[in-house]
């Protein structure tokens, strides 16, 4: 397998990210600085990124996982709170998530150990929408949603145009469901707050076409092999 590959395979980076690691030095084959992209790991090879051993990861695993509120979107946390890695035990691979969901936020979160899908689906250039659910403050207005739908300043930074569907609500509060393909920090709950209706309550239930329906929080299901497929062609 070419080592570029090999190195997106064990989660690190991206194939790209991976040939930038190993022409600046950083990958190591048996010991040795391997600078030449297209080498193949043979089997027994000792592969290092950055001090680091890889494992061969053996098939791509591919899961849709229901994030519940109170869990960090982590492989680890410095302060000992639970992470997605949690759901995801009996998995026999290195998984991680795809992207982040706030600790306050819950639902649709993909966990993978395939660096180049994880890539693909988080840089913004592929436009891969993401649709949460937000109950929030207030009646939101037809000029609000024309806003949002339009684009809003959340603090130096402008958000593309946005699909926003209001469900329900009343002047205490509004249902409202909401498609973004940026991934910007809290960015949905800054979008909301510039327009003047802060977010009580947030949930993603689709990444692209992929739904969570009723999976469970705290649970997680194997993504079906025409949901792979839809992710590596977007």
């Amino acid at each position: 397998m070419r080592i570029n590959k090999y190195i997106a395979q064990a989660g690190i980076a991206s194939r790209r990210k991976a040939d930038e690691l190993i022409a600046n030095g950083n990958v190591k084959i048996n010991g040795a600085v391997m600078k030449e992209p297209g080498y193949d790991v043979a089997e027994g090879d000792r592969v290092e990124v950055n001090g680091r051993l890889l494992e061969s990861r053996g098939k791509a695993e591919y899961v849709l996982v229901n994030k519940p509120l109170g869990m960090v979107t982590t492989v680890s946390d410095d302060r000992d709170r639970l992470t997605v890695m949690e759901i995801v035990k009996d998995i026999d691979a290195r998984l991680f998530p795809v992207g982040r969901l706030d600790y306050n936020t819950s639902g649709a979160l993909i966990m993978t150990n395939d660096g180049d899908m994880a890539y693909r689906l988080t840089h913004p250039k592929h436009e891969v929408y993401k649709t949460y659910r937000a109950r929030v403050a207030g009646v939101l207005s037809n000029e609000k949603v024309a806003r949002l739908r339009k684009g809003v300043d959340i603090g130096g930074f402008v958000t593309s145009r946005a699909k926003v569907n209001v469900i329900k609500g009343n002047q205490h509060s509004t249902i409202v469901e909401i498609s973004i393909h940026e991934g910007k920090n809290r960015q949905v709950r800054k979008m909301f707050a510039a327009v003047g209706n802060p977010v009580q309550e947030l949930e993603r239930i689709a990444i692209g076409d992929i739904r969570l329906g009723h999976l469970r929080p705290g649970h997680y299901r194997k993504l079906t092999r025409d949901e792979i497929e839809y992710l590596k062609k977007c």
